[in-house]
């Protein structure tokens, strides 16, 4: 009697891009993660630095504005029964803040302001 030979395919397994990126540090490095709570990252929009009739306003002058881009959203915060309470602004949303109701952050040298969001005041 003859036995007969038969290849067996041993499945191999495929590598997933999400895997490879992932384990790449330049594409981590450049992430800027999620915010904590009801949280809120927002790179701020700069005023003019020339006025409309063409007066140059020094650096030391200048106040910090009030106003920015939103750039990364956190969960939201936990209300009285433990439920999670979302945060009301979008990433993209311009935003008002208070003058003095934030947190300097500097990311890959990039400088953000990290604002609780009942310090947002408004929506534009």
């Amino acid at each position: 009697m003859k036995k007969s030979k038969k290849k067996v395919k041993v499945p191999v397994k495929k590598v997933s891009k999400k895997l490879i990126k992932k384990s790449n540090p330049v594409v981590q490095k450049n992430k800027l993660g999620t915010p904590y709570g009801d949280r809120v990252l927002v790179k701020p929009v700069t005023a003019a630095e020339v006025t409309s009739f063409g007066i140059i306003i020094p650096d030391s002058s200048k106040e910090k504005p009030e106003q920015g881009v939103v750039v990364a959203v956190g969960p939201g915060k936990r209300g009285d029964d433990n439920e999670l309470i979302p945060v009301g602004v979008n990433v993209g949303d311009t935003i008002m803040f208070n003058k003095y109701g934030y947190d300097e952050v500097k990311i890959d040298g990039t400088e953000y302001y990290l604002i609780r969001e009942d310090n947002i005041s408004y929506i534009l």
